[in-house]
């Protein structure tokens, strides 16, 4: 592998990450906004998109209704299919900003604006824009999990589930690139690849927590457990996996794959998709920074969880919350997108796990 010495990205930033306050609701209260959401989404011409890390609850109701649950890109394009006029994103701010890209025409609201993603908040285009203008030649892939003007500036963005491919395909060009935000999918990546590339030192607060020993104790304890992990853990994580792979491969490894038992390092929102889609399967959380020690994130995103059914339907009821993405950036920012849609297209890959992956 080559890397050619640069000046190096600005250092990782020191992140506010709230706690993980995750809503609680009595039945009878679940029950009554369950109902008035779904009166108001049909009076609003509205249509619910959630990701997989969000609740149980906005899961339950995006399929109840017509929506749709997955990773952040395919979210985008469901909307853009949907013939409902307004699209409610339960996820994380970059998810709603993506949504709106690709559906211009539509109003985009979301429970929260203040969920945002450490990924995001961990690569401001008021530093990533100046260090790439100083590396014209590079070719710049950005991940999915950023803000509208950082793939603006973007020639490429990738999923967790194509990053790979794209990387080999702009080596063999002889592309030397720029990698943001992820400095774990990124190096994952280059040592897949051998692509020369310069990582920004961004990082998950989720799977950047992962333990490799608690999983090898998980391991000895379940030797009959495959170990799925998401590309954004650290790489002594990966060492240990038996698939690594965005969000919707790992659910898909749950539902394919004969073993009775599963380790995942991944956000535990995930736990209600695979449940449901392997019922009869036991999955066992990852240990993270939250097992007896200082805990950042739990296993679980806090952003993600400011999205509730008591939010929804306070935006529902308002309109408030949302989501505007100037024009100008929205023009860039759908090129970058569009040329990964495109070569997924050509090489007959299934684009997936656009999230937080």
């Amino acid at each position: 592998m080559t890397t050619t010495a640069i000046s190096p990205p600005p250092a990782h930033p020191v992140l506010d990450v709230p706690p993980v306050v995750e809503e609680h609701l009595e039945e009878d209260e679940r029950a009554a906004l369950t109902e008035r959401i779904k009166r108001l989404m049909r009076e609003r011409d509205a249509i619910l998109v959630a990701h997989y890390y969000t609740s149980g609850d906005l899961q339950r109701l995006a399929e109840e209704t017509g929506g749709c649950v997955s990773d952040s890109l395919e979210m985008a394009r469901f909307g853009h299919a949907a013939k409902a006029g307004t699209l409610v994103v339960a996820g994380v701010r970059f998810m709603g900003e993506t949504a709106k890209i690709l559906n211009p025409e539509k109003r985009v609201l979301m429970p929260d604006l203040q969920a945002e993603c450490s990924l995001d908040l961990s690569c401001p285009a008021e530093e990533f824009v100046p260090f790439c203008d100083a590396h014209p030649d590079r070719t710049v892939v950005v991940y999915a999990n950023t803000s509208a003007a950082v793939k603006a500036r973007a020639d490429w963005v990738v999923t967790s589930s194509i990053a790979v491919k794209v990387a080999q395909h702009l080596k063999e060009r002889g592309e030397k690139l720029i990698w943001a935000p992820d400095r774990y999918l990124g190096d994952y990546v280059r040592r897949t690849t051998g692509a020369d590339m310069v990582l920004w030192q961004g990082s998950c607060v989720v799977h950047e927590k992962f333990k490799a020993e608690g999983i090898r104790e998980l391991k000895r304890e379940h030797p009959e457990a495959a170990i799925l992990v998401h590309p954004e853990s650290p790489p002594e994580v990966i060492a240990l996996a038996d698939v690594v792979g965005s969000t919707t491969q790992l659910i898909r490894a749950v539902e394919q794959l004969p073993h009775p038992t599963f380790i995942v390092a991944t956000d535990n929102g995930i736990f209600h998709k695979m449940h449901a889609v392997a019922p009869a399967k036991r999955l066992i959380e990852a240990p993270s920074g939250g097992r007896g020690a200082t805990c950042v994130s739990c296993a679980h995103c806090p952003w993600m969880a400011m999205n509730g059914l008591r939010k929804l339907a306070r935006v529902l009821e308002t309109g408030e919350n949302e989501i505007l993405v100037p024009e100008p950036i929205r023009v860039q920012a759908v090129r970058s997108i569009n040329r990964m849609l495109a070569f997924s297209g050509q090489a007959g890959i299934q684009v997936a796990g656009m999230s937080g992956d």
